[in-house]
């Protein structure tokens, strides 16, 4: 068998064993399997990725499930793919192109020459990230990588827009949309990002028509959308305005158009708000969703005065047209204070959407698009409001609930060339929805479907749907859904409808939510912040295995997740912690990967050791049962590096040193035993270094991945015998504690004395002295005098002589005294104080009391060393 190395070295390990893995198709998916099922399709990363934390987080919860199921006998299907990433590629792409100077424009290639351009940047920088996650050791059915734009998938996506189509549930109408001008396409709500934005609001004056000298004041952030304005509209309520509803006001642009056009109406309506602004609103139902609303209500005209460029078209006046819409914000406030109907300029901040991709402002827009109302709603709401279908966190249930019973129909076209085409035809006045041209003279609508159109088919469109494949009838509804919570509406309520719709049934049984992952001061992680790791540099500094366990340990299920290098630093110390007491058991020969301690003699701290691994399995099971991965990360470094190292290896060290010993059979079969399954437990988190210590040992002939999740309550061990080792662990960290009161370090020049209450064999003090790292424990029939803390075993004491100079420990101890009296009296003092403690939260009163209580604590303590060097 071969000698593991000094220390562990990832970038030795993990190329190697993920290659063998792969070219011997380990995750390969087998329909014709009789194994129970297990499934999980990958939420596809845009194929313009690379990888991040986050995807980091999320795909190695996905792996952990899959590698888990494996061990449990089940045939595991882990679909991977990527996701075409309509808005997002197209702009990489034009943006290449414009850099390289071939165009200024899309245009300038024409729809064709384009997508060939696209494709080819696809096929030459495509799926980058796929190869990150292959790093990252996710093992996933690569055979069956998907791609929402190959063909088979694009026939899936054509033939349910015009199955929705003749159902009646997608139509064609003009709505109000986000819109990118730089795009020029329609975009999602998931596309837009609220920023926070400094500009001003601009008050300027009205005329009453019919009552002179009556003016109305309007504040806008945005004077430039003026002369689109086709009402002005006050709450029918307030008595300010109420008496000049259905009158009319002159709106002040363009002002070289006559006084006819620029009649607008007062008009009353329960959507403005009388205690916000002035109480009087301009209305533009062309540029704003919530004015768009209120002309729908009055039968008002929509004025566009914004191409979808972003500049001012004619219909904004003469000295605004031509402009881009932010030069012309400036340029219309100048014309309102020309016209002497500005009062006033203030400095204003809100929140203004993002384009995503482009990062420029969205424009509201008025434009034609293609809309669906959503199917099988019903049973969508039902499958999660009755539990058969569980979120995790809980939580999120009322939030889709609230979603689904909210519904508006979901805009789907979006104008660009890269992505599915929509399938309907045009001749003349004629139109036809079908997937294949009607015949010569017809020509296809220019628009293309929103990508989460496709991506809402993903879990039956991937496994070969409409045909009745044998990986649906396997593999579907799947088990496991990972995501993250700001997709919920975008994406998994959508997978759900189309479940039903189109399978009959839910596509997932369960779906976990992600935290998001941001920095120590809170900031969500970001490129442009420069507090976003690159995951492939800390795969090269601590190993996959430390950053997967790493960042797994500080993700608490749901919770925002702060990161922090140093705990994936502490994922690579974990591994190297497991490699150097695996070697140090295989220094002491061949392991068995039968072994079983009941069938020998054993001590106590084998015993307990046994005892707290049965513990610890029925906490993984239910752990794993509510989702709790973080938990689980956190018992398992527990377990490995207190009990088995700190504990179990420290005691086992008499056995291992003494041939002789009656108990050495019991300690190393306790090990072996132990060690086969606690890297079982830790394979799903920590592929690479298990693989090879599970081989290298020789605990396994084959791969660990498929050896046997271990079943719980077949272990057994001595509770008496568990019960003295525990007595004999918990006066070695009485000990330690003693001796860290003092500054004092683990040394051979530390002898304690111990007070017995029992009768402790030489054995029990040579192990308990090596817990304690001393020199000796020896026992004592009298107290000395020396510093004692009270143990299970009896009284211990740490005589200091020789170990600390007494005028420097008394003068220590009197400073630390004085620090903590003036640490008492100040909480004290806050307490006596009848109007700190009255206007102070109940918290912050309790927390005063915390802190003089253990200064008060503190003083004791510090007063009883104090007599050691003073009497």
């Amino acid at each position: 068998m071969p000698e593991l190395a000094p220390a562990y070295d990832p970038s030795k390990v993990e190329d190697r064993l993920y290659r063998q893995w792969t070219e011997r198709g380990d995750y390969r998916a087998n329909p014709a399997s009789a194994k129970p099922a297990f499934s999980i399709v990958i939420p596809p990363p845009n194929v313009t990725g690379i990888l991040t934390l986050g995807h980091v987080l999320n795909n190695t919860i996905q792996d952990i499930l899959a590698r888990r199921a494996r061990l449990q006998g089940k045939e595991v299907l882990w679909l991977p793919g990527t996701d075409h990433a309509g808005i997002a590629t197209q702009t990489v792409v034009e943006r290449t192109l414009k850099k390289e100077g071939k165009i200024k424009h899309r245009d300038d290639l024409g729809r064709e020459e384009f997508l060939k351009q696209v494709w080819q940047w696809k096929e030459k920088h495509g799926g980058i990230i796929i190869q990150q996650l292959k790093k990252l050791g996710a093992s996933c059915d690569w055979s069956r990588e998907r791609f929402t734009m190959d063909p088979s998938y694009s026939a899936c996506v054509q033939q349910v827009f015009v199955d929705l189509h003749k159902k009646g549930l997608i139509y064609r109408g003009r709505r109000m949309v986000n819109w990118c001008p730089v795009s020029r396409t329609a975009l999602s709500d998931e596309e837009v990002i609220m920023k926070e934005q400094k500009g001003h609001l601009w008050h300027f004056q009205v005329a009453v028509e019919g009552k002179k000298g009556r003016f109305l004041t309007i504040a806008t952030t945005r004077p430039e959308t003026i002369p689109g304005d086709t009402a002005i509209a006050v709450h029918p309520k307030d008595p300010r305005y109420a008496s000049l509803i259905g009158k009319f006001a002159l709106r002040p642009l363009p002002p070289e158009q006559p006084e006819t056009q620029r009649r607008i109406p007062i008009v009353g309506d329960e959507h403005v708000e009388m205690e916000f602004g002035t109480g009087v609103l301009k209305v533009t139902p062309a540029h704003d969703p919530a004015d768009f609303a209120i002309g729908q209500r009055h039968q008002l005209p929509a004025i566009e005065v914004i191409d979808e460029s972003g500049h001012m078209n004619p219909a904004a006046g003469e000295k605004l047209a031509g402009l881009d819409r932010i030069k012309a914000r400036a340029a219309a406030a100048e014309q309102l204070k020309e016209l002497g109907c500005l009062e006033k300029e203030d400095p204003y901040t809100n929140q203004v959407g993002y384009s995503e991709r482009a990062d420029v402002p969205v424009e509201p827009r008025l434009s034609e698009q293609w809309f669906l109302k959503y199917p099988s709603t019903e049973n969508s709401r039902k499958v999660v409001a009755s539990g058969e279908m569980r979120f995790f966190p809980d939580r999120w249930t009322k939030v889709y609930d609230h979603w689904m019973d909210n519904l508006q129909d979901w805009c789907i076209s979006r104008q660009l060339w890269w992505g599915h085409r929509i399938p309907v035809w045009y001749r003349g006045k004629e139109s036809r929805c079908q997937v294949e041209s009607p015949g010569e003279g017809w020509t296809q609508d220019p628009d293309v479907l929103d990508t989460w159109f496709s991506s809402w088919l993903w879990p039956f469109a991937t496994m070969g749907w409409p045909e009745k494949t044998p990986e649906l009838k396997k593999f579907y509804p799947t088990t496991d859904l990972v995501t993250g919570p700001d997709i919920i509406f975008f994406w998994v309520a959508r997978m759900i409808m189309a479940g039903f719709e189109y399978m009959g049934e839910r596509p997932f049984h369960n779906v976990y939510f992600t935290g998001l992952i941001r920095d120590a001061k809170g900031r969500k992680l970001s490129k442009s912040l420069g507090n976003s790791p690159d995951p492939l540099d800390l795969i090269a500094k601590y190993g996959a295995d430390g950053l997967r366990f790493g960042l797994l340990r500080i993700a608490p299920q749901g919770l925002d997740i702060r990161y922090d290098e140093k705990q994936i630093e502490e994922g690579r110390n974990f591994a190297n912690k497991l490699w150097n007491a695996c070697r140090f058991r295989q220094q002491q020969g061949p392991c068995d990967a039968q072994a079983d301690p009941a069938k020998h003699p054993r001590t106590p701290f084998s015993d307990h050791l046994l005892a707290e691994l049965d513990a610890l399995e029925k906490n993984l099971e239910k752990m794993y049962a509510n989702y709790e991965f973080s938990q689980i990360a956190q018992a398992l470094y527990g377990f490995v590096w207190d009990e088995f190292c700190a504990r179990f290896i420290e005691t086992a060290k008499a056995d291992f040193a003494n041939t002789a010993s009656p108990t050495r059979p019991g300690t190393l079969a306790t090990a072996d035993f132990v060690l086969s399954r606690i890297l079982r437990y830790l394979h799903p988190f920590m592929p690479f270094i298990t693989e090879e210590l599970w081989l290298t040992l020789g605990l396994g002939r084959e791969s660990i991945q498929f050896s046997k999740w271990p079943e719980t309550g077949q272990i057994r061990w001595d509770a008496i015998s568990s019960k003295n080792a525990e007595t004999c662990y918990a006066t070695a960290e009485a000990g330690r504690r003693l001796r860290g009161e003092f500054g004092l370090s683990g040394s051979s020049k530390l002898k304690y004395l111990l007070l017995a209450k029992t009768s402790p064999s030489p054995e029990d003090l040579r192990t308990l002295a090596k817990l304690l790292q001393s020199g000796s424990v020896e026992t004592c029939t009298r107290a000395p005098k020396a510093p004692m803390t009270p143990t299970p075993w009896g009284d211990l004491y740490l005589p200091l002589e020789g170990l600390l100079d007494p005028a420097k420990e008394t003068a220590r101890l009197e400073k630390e005294i004085t620090v903590a009296e003036a640490a008492r009296a100040r909480e004290a003092a806050k307490l006596a104080d009848p109007k700190m403690a009255s206007k102070a939260p109940p918290e912050k009163v309790e927390e005063w009391k915390r802190i003089e209580r253990e200064a008060d604590e503190k003083i004791v303590r510090l007063r009883e060393q104090l007599k050691l060097f003073t009497t």
